[in-house]
């Protein structure tokens, strides 16, 4: 049989399967412990089985986002939010998020294709449970296929298509280096990643700091589970809604997480249309007709009502294509023909050892992302990792490519051996704060840019926690637990502050030239450069800095390396104005300033953007500011030979709904900077559980937990 026939055949037998024979897991076959936290352990005898309950306990506790994920997959979510919603719906099919998930479907391992089936059965499941709870008439059961669909879609958010879109839209094509730099220091996604091997601990025991920086709440927000089965699957770590298993956290062998890094990963091509005829384009001295196509969206109205609209779709030799004032752009992007990462994470999440591990890497499915691990081997690694195009020929990569040439074209992706990386360094730890990936280490450790290809085009420069942490860590040339969590908790910037503009000469204007103004820029140029609660400082000075940025913008002067002093005073003027206008005083502390809420409940929080222990904020009621991202997720790890020790806090609490109990129960711990303690022994989760059950989808009413 010839290869593409036999490739196709072996697809279509596949999508038979997967489509009429689902994976029939018994749910008496799965536990679901609840600790006091409402933390759910998971134990089934298979690995579907262990995702099915996953999907069980997670739709327990937040089942609207995970419909809100998957509901542009099978074009519902306009249904659902209106206008809002009709744009997923359309960028799923814009973007061929469907065709992507059939054509790469073949691809996946046997293993993780069973373990989808199970969740997605779990999912089904607990709908049929709970009918009151579906978002949308009709939208269950959805397939493997759906739930692919999408998963893709999230993979495109994760790799810039979001962005490019936007971009696009808002007529801003150029999509070169100072344009991403200045898209990247408005994002809120962060994190850190710090590996201390036993060389530097005073308790012979390995570290590892998980602290990843997500939105605090929504479908990229941090969800917490440990997955246990007979397969030898035991991993506790954080998901985000609609996940089959744990993307960061540990197992008991192994632990990793991710930061996020900002590889070279789209291309952009303008096409060369004709001039006469419609939806033609020049390619390679050939005119050619664009594909075309109609995204058909239902949307809801009011009162129940709903229309149907129809938007062209347009499919070029590059990819999906986009017209706006400046022409038709396309674009390639990994994304296009990846689902593969799925698989990649569950076999990370299986890994017993650090071969098995970067076996698991050179998948090289991620579209992005760092990666930070350690084990009880005393191994740790650090790699910055993506799914990033062999790009060949005389371009500028960087920027709008011609649409007109093949030449232009990448074919495959570089694999793991291309990527930077970095194995048990001399100097004994490893660390990424986004920060670039040439300084994760000593500085006599550290790799050689120029070793690696640059079309890899990694755009990161240094930050605030990346100096501060290079700061601290020298101040520990060997360390104890509670001088390594001093570190993880830092709340300080470094003295000299980065920032996209200068913004340093802040603290060089001579305030006497300013009498009305004073004693608030006596009280700015004060700062510790500290933000616990009580500082005296650091919410006058992030009032400010709001401010810059917008003016900065505004004038062009976003990447300037002088700001003219008349702006700046004009800034703290207008900083001097909010505080009189919304506290009535200049006098405030950060506490008074920002908060971290949900419900009803609402508490002073510490800490500001770009701080190890970051706090990021956006405009809230009365003045004052509401923390929306920054430190999420927390997990710290000790490994030895004998043992895993684990820590781990939420913002808030594992449940997203209102009336449970672990709807805030951690918020005191998170804000306190405390942790609970978690374990990898299921004797031990069992015999301590609050609550032992079986996902039974034939009972619509239940106890929350």
């Amino acid at each position: 049989m010839p290869t593409t026939i036999r490739s196709t055949f072996y697809l279509f037998l596949l999508l038979f399967v997967q489509q009429t024979c689902h994976a029939q897991v018994d749910p008496n076959n799965v536990q679901i412990a609840r600790d006091e936290w409402g933390v759910p352990h998971i134990h089934g005898k298979t690995d579907p089985e262990a995702a099915y309950g996953l999907a069980w306990a997670n739709s327990e506790d937040n089942f609207q986002t995970i419909q809100e994920i998957f509901l542009p997959s099978i074009n519902k979510l306009a249904s659902h939010k209106g206008k809002e919603g009709a744009t997923f719906d359309y960028i799923v099919q814009a973007l061929g998020c469907r065709k992507a998930a059939e054509s790469q479907f073949q691809f996946l391992s046997e293993e993780v294709v069973a373990v989808i089936e199970g969740y997605v059965q779990g999912l089904n499941d607990y709908a049929a449970a709970h009918p009151e709870e579906v978002l949308v008439k009709n939208s269950f059961p959805i397939s493997v296929m759906d739930y692919l669909t999408g998963y893709n879609m999230v993979i495109h958010f994760f790799s810039d298509s979001g962005q490019l879109l936007k971009d696009l839209n808002d007529n801003k094509i150029v999509y070169n280096d100072t344009l991403f730099k200045e898209n990247v220091s408005d994002r809120t996604i962060g994190s850190n990643a710090f590996m201390i091997q036993r060389k530097r601990t005073e308790d012979n025991k390995t570290y590892l700091n998980v602290n990843t920086h997500q939105p605090l709440d929504g479908p990229f927000s941090w969800y917490e589970a440990h997955i246990m089965s007979d397969e030898g699957w035991n991993m506790l770590g954080a998901l985000f809604p609609g996940s089959p298993f744990p993307l960061i956290g540990t197992n008991e062998h192994l632990g990793w997480t991710h930061t996020y890094n900002y590889p070279d990963l789209i291309d952009v091509y303008q096409l060369e249309m004709h001039p006469k005829k419609k939806n033609v384009y020049k390619f390679d001295g050939e005119w050619k007709e664009l594909e075309t196509s109609k995204a058909k969206l239902k949307v809801k109205l009011f009162l129940g009502m709903k229309i149907t609209v129809k938007k062209k779709l347009y499919w070029s030799e590059h990819g999906p294509v986009f017209k706006n004032e400046s022409g038709y752009f396309a674009f390639h992007s990994n994304a296009l023909e990846n689902i593969s990462s799925i698989d990649q994470w569950y076999h990370m999440n299986k890994a017993s050892n650090l071969e098995e591990f970067k076996d698991a890497l050179r998948i090289c499915g991620l579209p992005r992302f760092n990666v930070g691990y350690a084990d009880r081997e005393d191994n740790i690694f650090f790699m910055s990792g993506g799914r990033i195009p062999i790009r060949k020929g005389d371009f500028e990569w960087e920027d709008i490519l011609p649409g007109n040439t093949s030449e232009a074209i990448t074919s495959g992706y570089h694999p793991m051996e291309d990527l930077p990386q970095l194995l048990n360094p001399s100097h004994g730890y490893l660390f990424n704060t986004n920060n670039t990936p040439f300084n994760a280490a000593h500085s006599e450790d550290n790799l050689n840019e120029a070793d690696y290809d640059p079309t890899l085009g990694f755009r990161e420069e240094e930050n605030n926690r990346s100096v501060r942490f290079m700061e601290l860590i020298e101040q520990y040339p060997t360390m104890n637990y509670e001088e390594f969590m001093r570190i993880k908790y830092d709340q300080q910037y470094p003295d000299s502050l980065r920032c996209p503009f200068q913004l340093n000469e802040v603290f060089d204007i001579d305030a006497n030239k300013y009498p009305e103004l004073k004693e608030l820029i006596q009280i700015i140029q004060s700062w510790d450069r500290k933000s616990e609660i009580g500082n005296t400082a650091a919410g006058q000075w992030s009032i400010l800095f709001r401010k810059l940025m917008k003016r900065t913008k505004k004038e062009g002067l976003y990447h300037a390396k002088t700001l003219p002093e008349s702006l700046i005073i004009e800034e703290i003027e207008a900083t001097q104005k909010y505080l009189l206008k919304h506290f009535k005083t200049i006098h405030i502390t950060l506490g008074d300033y920002q908060f971290h809420a949900r419900g009803d409940i609402k508490k002073p929080i510490s800490g500001l953007l770009d701080m190890i222990a970051a706090t990021n904020t956006v405009p809230a009621d009365n003045g004052r500011a509401k923390a929306i991202s920054g430190d999420s997720y927390i997990m710290l790890v000790r490994y030895s030979e004998g043992a895993v020790e684990i820590e781990t806090v939420l913002p808030f609490g594992e449940s997203s709904r209102p009336e449970s109990e672990h709807f805030t129960d951690q918020m005191d711990m998170y804000l306190n900077h405390q942790r609970k303690t978690m374990t990898l022994d299921k004797d031990a989760v069992f015999k301590n559980a609050v609550k032992v059950y079986h996902p039974n989808h034939s009972h619509s009413t239940r106890k929350r937990p």
